[in-house]
Formats: structure tokens, C-alpha cells, sequence
């Protein structure tokens, strides 16, 4: 019987394969991927002929890269992003020249700049400083005080007190929690997401949207168009509206070369009544929370605001909405209820960070932390790409003493983007830096705790994307009741669940994976 059985399995397995590749052929990812490799290969085939016939081509496009180089010295942007223009200037000047030009002026860009500008400005007026707060913090801790001054003045967002922080672990967690306050809700859900996977997760919370929007509460939706691109189904958006849930998609992907393709909404956000606001790694999807194994086990972490500073997050989300849909949100109607206020427990922050504008916010707190640290800085981040300014701060940071550790996937889910990661591994170790792996499988928390008072958990990772070129969001806790939980998150995973980086470990890397991260390193700001 077993053979029989077999058997008919071998013949039938033939039949579902073609259907399969051509299911394959012919769906959105595949048809995106092609259109993308045609443009790429009409302007390297266009150029490349012209410079072949012509002489006078090839003069031209070289002093032109020469003059884009140049160009490129003298601007603003990090210098590693300047290197990794300037080597494929030299290489291929006629195909980097003409793809730069494309992607550095283009008129989408400039128009979502001065959107998002303009929206920032017509909403500071709700962000406004505590000053009975500032000065408590000034006579506390000057250094602290000049941090949230900078978060107020350069990100836009204050700091608070009358508020509540509470640490969620795992993806897990965070869903669990996510679906209780999600049932509480009565005027409101706001929701913000680069990644909806339609699986389980989703699901379970689309039953209870469309229980809530029955019962009368305003539910928006925002995702992002590259993030969620290949995980909902055609035209999700009119779907959702159909069901009464407003949709926004931020940036729909279009399979064409543009700059403006780069700027992604990588912020997960969760609003509730204004009362409750939920931040961190978590996308929503099956895999997050373990229900889909991909890489491993994936850990990640979340953390859960109540009071009054989830108003920045709903702020955050508002601002996002106007600019993306053209309407003027009546902003009054959805603070926080003060009644609802917790006791304080401590100083929060939730904070954004755009690439719209000049200030890397979310660097430039991280930077404050690491500068400020006296006794440990404990990081996880699944892309480990940092500029050299970042390096150069936790180098003096363990010199100085501090016992500086960063938890890094064992398992990646980028094998490229790993293969850089692992390539800062010696410089960083070689300044006292501990490197921890996170042996199960792959780690996507984004987080930063600090000598027993400080944390920080959100969207940011420690690579260029993240901090250049996405919208990221997350929360500062200062001297808050979570900050212990964090920490021994931090711990159990140093004991149990990572294992450190030796010198021996990297004398052990192949060639081949000491030369992929050699090639790819240089043009780490690009990928």
C-alpha cells in the first residue's frame, strides 16, 4: 500500500510543478523585478553604446563624473554615502553619471519634501513644551535637558510625564496586548505599519476592526506601498475602504528608478483612544510572532505608552495621514483623555525621525546615550552597518570603561546585508566592543538600555536605511519602571540565548565571506 501510494505521489508531483513555475512567472513580484532590470539595462546599454562610438561621449560623461564627484564632496550627506557614490563614478562614469542625475532630481521627491515640511509646520502649535518640566529636568540633569531640548526643537516632539511605559518582550506579547486594547477601544484605532502580512495575525485583527467600525469607531489604516508590496492582494486599499476601514498606502511602489522609492514608512505605530500607544519592531505578520518560521525564532520587542505621550504618536500618525491624503485632520478631537492619565512614571518620549529634512534625529539620540553612558550600553539591532562617527562614539565608550554589548541575528534574513554586519565585527571588537549572536535564529528588536535609567525602543536600526532614508519612530524612557525589564531581557539573552563573537571566530570566516563583505562594504549606504 505504501508503494502504491508513493507512487501516485511521484506522478502527480510533475503535474504541479509547471503550474507552479508558471504561477510564479507571471505574478506582481516577478513582473516588478523584470520591469526594474529592462530600465537598468536600457540606460547601461544606451550609454555604454554611446561611449563606444563616440569618443567625444566617453570625454564628456568623464568630466562630468568628475564634476559630479565634486558635487558630491561638498554636500551634506554622510561621507560613507559619498564614497559609495564616488567609487562607481570612477568605475562606470557614464552609467553612474546619468543614474545619479535621475535619482537626485526628481520632482516627486522635492513635492513629498515640501509636503511633509509644510504639515510639520502647520501642527507644531499641538507639540508644545512642558517649561514647569524642562526646568525640573535642568535643575536634575543638565546633560538630560539638553537631549530633550534637542528632541522638542530639532524632531518636534516634547517630552512628558503623567504617562506610563510598559515593556512587551517578545512579538508575541506585544499581540497578545495588542488584541486586549484593541477590544477596549470606543472613538478610535490608528494604525501605521511598513509590513501587514494577510495571515494570521492580520486577520485576527481585521475581525475585530470591522467589530469595531460597526460599533461606530473611526479606524484609519496606513502601510507602506514597498514594505507590504508583495504580502496583501491587489487593490487591498479599496478593499479595506469597502469595509469601512479608511486605507492609506504611503508611497505606492512603481517599478521605476526613482529616489523617492528610497524614503520608506518603516514606523509601526498603534493608537488607541489617544490613551494607548504601541512602538517597536513588531510588523504585523505570522513570523513576528512565531507562527511562521522563516529564520529561525525571531525575537523582537515592542513597548506600550498610556497617557499623555501617546499624543506625539498620534501627532506622528496624523501628520503622516494629511500629507499622504490632502486632507486637514481636526486634531482637537482625538488628545488623550486626562482622566485616563496614569500615575508618572518617569519621563517618556516618543519621537520620530524623517528623511525629509536635515537633523538624524534618531542617531543623534543614540549618540547622546552612548556619549552619556557611565557603566553599560546593552544594543540589539539586526543590521549592524553603522557610519563612523557611531564607531568612533562606542569605541570611546568601551575605552573609557563602559561595558558596551550589541546582540546581532545568527540567522539572517539579508544574506548581503549580514555579510556587512559581520565585516564591522573586528573594528568594533578591536576597540573593546563585545558581539553577541543571537544563536536561535533571527533577532529584529531595535533597542538601547543604559546604565539602569535610560532606554530606548522603536523602529531605528543601527544601518544607513534606517537612519537616512527611512520615517522611523520610537520612545525614550527615562528613570521608567520598564527600564529593569529591558535590561534582564537583555541578560537572559546574553546567558541563554546568544553566543559572543571571539578573535578566533573571525580568524575562521572563509575567503568567501571575508570578500563578499569586502565588495559589498563600500557600497553598504546604497543597499
Amino acid at each position: 500500500m505504501h508503494t502504491i501510494h508513493n507512487a501516485v505521489r511521484t506522478e502527480q508531483r510533475p503535474k504541479k510543478k509547471p503550474k507552479k513555475l508558471i504561477k510564479i512567472a507571471f505574478s506582481k513580484r516577478t513582473t516588478i523585478i523584470i520591469l526594474l532590470v529592462l530600465q537598468f539595462a536600457f540606460i547601461l546599454l544606451t550609454f555604454t553604446t554611446l561611449s563606444s562610438v563616440s569618443a567625444y561621449v566617453r570625454i564628456i560623461f568623464s568630466w562630468m563624473a568628475i564634476f559630479l564627484a565634486f558635487v558630491i564632496i561638498n554636500t551634506n550627506e554622510n561621507p560613507a554615502y559619498k564614497l559609495a557614490w564616488i567609487v562607481p563614478l570612477i568605475a562606470m562614469p557614464v552609467f553612474a553619471s546619468v543614474l545619479y542625475l535621475m535619482l537626485n532630481n526628481q520632482y516627486s521627491s522635492r513635492r513629498l519634501k515640501a509636503k511633509y515640511a509644510k504639515k510639520l509646520k502647520e501642527t507644531k502649535k499641538y507639540l508644545r513644551t512642558d517649561h514647569v518640566l524642562m526646568h525640573s529636568i535642568r535643575r536634575e540633569n543638565r546633560d538630560f535637558e539638553k537631549l530633550v531640548r534637542y528632541i522638542q526643537m530639532s524632531g518636534g516632539y516634547p517630552a512628558y510625564t503623567n504617562s506610563s511605559a510598559t515593556y512587551l518582550p517578545f512579538g508575541e506579547t506585544k499581540f497578545a496586548v495588542m488584541m486586549q486594547e484593541l477590544k477596549k477601544a470606543k472613538k478610535f484605532i490608528f494604525m501605521e505599519y511598513f509590513i501587514i502580512d494577510d495571515g494570521k495575525m492580520w486577520q485576527a485583527i481585521v475581525d475585530i476592526l470591522l467589530e469595531k467600525v460597526e460599533q461606530g469607531v473611526e479606524v484609519r489604516l496606513i502601510y507602506d506601498g514597498m514594505g507590504s508590496q508583495f504580502t496583501l492582494p491587489f487593490r487591498y486599499k479599496e478593499k479595506m475602504k469597502e469595509k469601512g476601514i479608511k486605507t492609506l498606502v504611503f508611497n505606492p511602489f512603481r517599478p521605476l528608478i526613482s529616489s523617492v522609492q528610497n524614503n520608506r514608512d518603516h514606523r509601526k505605530i498603534l493608537v488607541i483612544d489617544g490613551n494607548v500607544g504601541i512602538t517597536g519592531g513588531v510588523n504585523i505578520a505570522d513570523e513576528y510572532i512565531n507562527q511562521k518560521n522563516r529564520f529561525g525564532h525571531w525575537k523582537d520587542n515592542a513597548i506600550m505608552i498610556k497617557g499623555e505621550a501617546v499624543w506625539n504618536f498620534t501627532m506622528m500618525f496624523i501628520q503622516m495621514w494629511d500629507v499622504i491624503s490632502g486632507e486637514r485632520t481636526r486634531v482637537d478631537i482625538y488628545r488623550p483623555d486626562e482622566a485616563c492619565y496614569p500615575p508618572t512614571d518617569g519621563i517618556i518620549i516618543p519621537y520620530a525621525d524623517s528623511p525629509l529634512d536635515e537633523e538624524n534625529v534618531g542617531e543623534l539620540v543614540y549618540m547622546d546615550i552612548i556619549n552619556n553612558a557611565n557603566d553599560y550600553i546593552y544594543i540589539t539591532t539586526p543590521y549592524l552597518i553603522p557610519d563612523n562617527e557611531m564607531v568612533t562614539a562606542l569605541g570611546y565608550a568601551a575605552k573609557s570603561g563602559v561595558d558596551v554589548r550589541i546582540i546581532t541575528p545568527h540567522i539572517p534574513d539579508k544574506w548581503y546585508v549580514h555579510a556587512i554586519t559581520r565585516s564591522f565585527y573586528k573594528d568594533l571588537m578591536d576597540l573593546g566592543v563585545r558581539i553577541y549572536e543571537y544563536e536561535p535564529g533571527f533577532i529584529h528588536a531595535k533597542t538601547f538600555v543604559s546604565d539602569d535609567d535610560t532606554a530606548v525602543v522603536g523602529t531605528i536600526n543601527l544601518d544607513y536605511r534606517s537612519l537616512y532614508l527611512h520615517f522611523e519612530c520610537a520612545t525614550y524612557v527615562r528613570n521608567s519602571s520598564c527600564i529593569p525589564y529591558i535590561k534582564e531581557d537583555m541578560l537572559d539573552m546574553f546567558e541563554n540565548s546568544c553566543t559572543e563573537i571571539t578573535a578566533e571566530d573571525l580568524e575562521a570566516r572563509s575567503i568567501f565571506d571575508r570578500l563578499t563583505s569586502a565588495v559589498l562594504k563600500p557600497f553598504a549606504p546604497l543597499l
